[in-house]
This record gives C-alpha cells, structure tokens and sequence, in this order.
C-alpha cells in the first residue's frame, strides 16, 4: 500500500518535470524572450526642444497624452495651466504634473513621463552623411561617426571637435572616438591636410 502510493508520487514528478522541461524547450524553439527593454534615462537628462514625451496619468485616460514634440517654447498646456519643460528632469516635470492635478483634478494622480524620441545630435564635416541624427543613450563619437555613414577619405581622426548644446558660447572641445555625445551636442570632423 505504500510502495503504490510512493510509486503514484514518483510518477506524477515525473510528470510534473517533463512538463517543464518541454515547456522551456518549446520557448525556446518558439523564440518567445522577453520584451525588449528601453535605455534608461540618465537622472541628470534635461528636456529641450527637440524632444518627443508622453504623459501618462493612471486610470485617467482623458489626461494621458502621446508623443508630444517640445517646440522652441517647451511649453506644455495641461488641464491645470502651462508649464515650461525646458530644464526639467523627467522626475522634476512628473512632479510639476503631479503637483498641478492634485486637490483641483485629483486626489493623488501617479504620473509617468517617458521620453520616445531624443532630440538629435549634429555631424558636420568630414562624414560621409552630414546633417541631424536621433540620439541614442549611451552614443559616443565613434558610433556618432558610424551613424553619419563614416568618415570620408580626407578626415582627420585626431582634429575631431564638439560643441555641446548647453554651452553658450559655443565653444568646441576636442574629442577622440570614445568621447560621449549628448543630445544636442554638434559634432565637427576636420580635414586632413596630409
């Protein structure tokens, strides 16, 4: 009477492993992998013009907006006002949502603000494609290069400059290949002369 319950216990492990062994496998074949996982955003990343958000504000679907273009102004009209996005952080205009649905809108409104779109970042110069690309979180000039196409036949490798979007008075920095970019950022290849 034991060894038939112990034999009836063995065999439902038995069962119960070889469902998941081949559940496994057919995820596997199948190709099922989680989804894709959006670069997080740098805490210090500031909102310019140029950038593309949605606003999500939950269980409140009338409040939500998708894909908004920052204009030169960066001002958002929202149910509560304008509000000027141009330096905020993502958790800072989050907050400056929150804050404004509160008491009038909201008892206690969850926002979440994401960034779809980078503003883009300039190659000039000695690339094969000059002109604005979307930036990508973790670029730098070798991969800003790649994107512009590469370098042309006469560039120079070692005279590579950038001016960063938030300096105003423009002034260009050298760079080597591993240097980042930010979005913004201008990036100049020279030529050269031997």
């Amino acid at each position: 009477m034991v060894a038939g319950r112990l034999m009836r216990l063995m065999a439902l492990l038995c069962f119960a492993l070889g469902m998941t062994v081949a559940g496994l496998v057919f995820a596997q074949r199948s190709g099922a992998a989680d989804p894709p996982v959006k670069p997080a955003i740098p805490e210090q990343y500031t909102l310019a013009p140029g950038d593309v958000i949605s606003i999500r504000v939950y269980g409140e679907d009338d409040l939500t907006r998708d894909k908004i273009r920052l204009t030169d102004t960066t001002i958002l009209t929202l149910p509560f006002g304008n509000l000027v996005t141009r330096g905020l952080t993502i958790s800072e205009l989050q907050k400056a949502i929150a804050d404004g649905l509160r008491g009038r809108f909201l008892v206690d409104p969850r926002v979440s603000v994401t960034i779809d779109e980078y503003r883009p970042f300039f190659m000039q110069g000695q690339v094969v494609r000059p002109g604005g690309y979307p930036y990508q979180p973790g670029l730098n000039v070798r991969r800003a290069v790649s994107i512009a196409g590469g370098f042309r036949e006469r560039a120079s490798m070692s005279k590579i400059f950038v001016v960063r979007e938030n300096d105003k008075a423009n002034t260009p920095t050298k760079v080597d290949l591993n240097s980042p970019i930010a979005p913004g950022d201008t990036v100049t290849v020279e030529e050269s002369f031997f």
